[in-house]
């Protein structure tokens, strides 16, 4: 018997969970398949074990699995925030409001 090498269990009594074969094709038209669990998101990308090329998924019929595009919200600002809740003009009172509150507490009020 060789030990180490082979388990002393069986695989009698075990379930294994459902599996399924996602194939993927690179730029250069090889395929490779990879497995995943039936409950799986499969990722519409893969690197190929053998190449490390990137692949995509193949569907069912053959054909490469159109990509979803995500729409993107833009990144908004503070200013932009801002901008939402009041005018620019709103806000350009405000600062010169506050201005004057700080020069007067330090007591270095300047007229205008």
């Amino acid at each position: 018997m060789r030990l180490g090498s082979q388990s002393l269990q069986s695989e009698e009594g075990i379930e294994f969970s459902p599996r399924k074969k996602s194939v993927y094709r690179t730029e250069e038209g090889t395929t490779f398949e990879v497995m995943f669990s039936a409950d799986a998101e499969v990722p519409e990308f893969w690197s190929s074990p053998r190449t490390g090329q990137e692949g995509r998924l193949i569907g069912d019929d053959g054909e490469l699995v159109e990509i979803e595009e995500i729409a993107v919200k833009p990144v908004r600002t503070h200013w932009d925030m801002l901008l939402e809740r009041r005018t620019e003009a709103e806000l350009e009172e405000l600062l010169q409001e506050r201005l004057e509150y700080l020069r007067a507490r330090r007591g270095t009020r300047k007229s205008a």
